[in-house]
């Protein structure tokens, strides 16, 4: 059944160009390293009426209530949950599960789901934009940390941070993070160092509070319009 889904979806790619709506696939891939991803990926309206165009892609990691085996669970929250209230968006959105409930993300099997989508899609790889929420959160900044010659821009809703490996971020990278200052779960200290250091190293950093906000605060971050925008203008200049 997960070979048949994944010959689908390529059969949906091919023929993506001719198709002007705008597209959510879901579909399944096993990684080199033996991990099976389940994964949503959207088109924009405009990847099917300008098919000589390179697009942007995101990729978006959830927190660890929406991992398992129920892809629709990825709906939650962030970037698909808005996607289903019909919002668009100008680029591609790559939103895998993890599969394992009580287990960290597998950035590296991550990773080479990117590189396949890439690869088999019109994607601008120098504008591959990276964001996830708690878990997701950390796991994006872990895979900020391990591939720093891959993003354009990374945005983290209260994730746990690689502190000690903050240098190891690509200094032209801008980053956006946001937090709830009453977050029980993830303490808003975890982004506050992590801002701090990155700022006293010169490093291009915003940091948005939610006063009076828990850990929740994906709400707020992804219905923020100007992250999306702030996205956009951002490319890789290697």
């Amino acid at each position: 059944m997960r070979l048949l889904k994944l010959m689908v979806f390529l059969f949906l790619l091919q023929g993506c160009a001719a198709q002007p709506a705008t597209r959510l696939i879901d579909a399944t891939q096993e990684t080199v390293t033996k991990e099976v991803f389940d994964y949503y990926l959207y088109f924009p309206e405009a990847y099917g009426t300008q098919p000589d165009e390179k697009f942007p892609l995101l990729l978006f990691l959830h927190g660890g209530g929406e991992a398992g085996d129920s892809l629709v669970a990825i709906k939650r929250n962030g970037p698909p949950k808005l996607i289903t209230e019909g919002k668009q968006f100008p680029f591609l959105i790559l939103a895998p599960q993890n599969p394992h409930k009580k287990k960290w993300w597998n950035t590296v099997a991550v990773k080479q789901l990117l590189d396949t989508i890439v690869a088999n899609n019109r994607v601008d790889t120098k504008r591959i934009y990276l964001t996830g929420l708690s878990r997701g959160g950390g796991a994006a900044w872990e895979m900020a940390v391990q591939y720093p010659d891959t993003f354009a821009a990374l945005a983290v809703v209260c994730g746990m941070t690689p502190l000690p490996y903050a240098a190891w971020l690509d200094k032209n990278m801008p980053i956006w993070v946001f937090h709830g200052e009453e977050d029980k779960s993830i303490p808003i200290s975890e982004s506050e160092t992590m801002v701090e250091r990155l700022l006293s190293m010169g490093y291009d950093v915003k940091f948005t509070r939610y006063k009076g906000v828990g850990h929740n605060s994906w709400i707020q971050a992804y219905n923020t319009e100007e992250l999306y925008d702030w996205f956009v203008r951002q490319s890789r200049n290697d």
